[in-house]
């Protein structure tokens, strides 16, 4: 399965997109500001937190590119949520619930873009995310900025 995730709107500390799956709109996104990090992270492979100084810890997104995803229980959440495998500077990203980018802290934030800097029916669209990807044995998103 195939997710896409169209980033289309930068704002000053949040970024909107679309999330397609296998080619057709599913949600919308809400996700901290977009900032240039170093293509690698000498700290995340190894398991430790990012000390790269462009990288401004829970007010950044994660980098365009191509992630494995796997459905994997969270512990903070206390349910099971999709999980983003290999981004550099960023450990334990997930696709989840909130509604602004300040519950994000570098996550995917999934719902519908009907306020401004807001995604609102969170929950809603996180479960019926999750009831889609459930049992899907090879699942990758590919984050593209749309405005590039």
């Amino acid at each position: 399965m195939k997710l896409l995730l169209r980033r289309k709107y930068k704002a000053e500390n949040y970024t909107i997109g679309d999330l397609s799956i296998d080619g057709r709109f599913f949600c919308h996104t809400i996700e901290d500001k977009v900032r240039e990090l170093p293509a690698r992270c000498p700290d995340t492979p190894s398991g430790r937190s990012c000390r790269c100084k462009e990288k401004v810890y829970a007010r950044t997104a994660i980098p365009a590119g191509t992630y494995k995803v796997t459905m994997e229980y969270s512990a903070r959440f206390k349910r099971v949520l999709p999980y983003l495998h290999d981004v550099p500077h960023f450990l334990g990203i997930l696709i989840h619930s909130g509604n602004t980018e300040e519950d994000s802290a570098g996550c995917i934030i999934v719902g519908k873009n009907t306020v401004k800097g807001k995604v609102t029916e969170s929950r809603k669209t996180s479960d019926a995310l999750n009831a889609r990807l459930a049992n899907v044995p090879d699942i990758e998103i590919e984050i593209v900025e749309a405005w590039r």
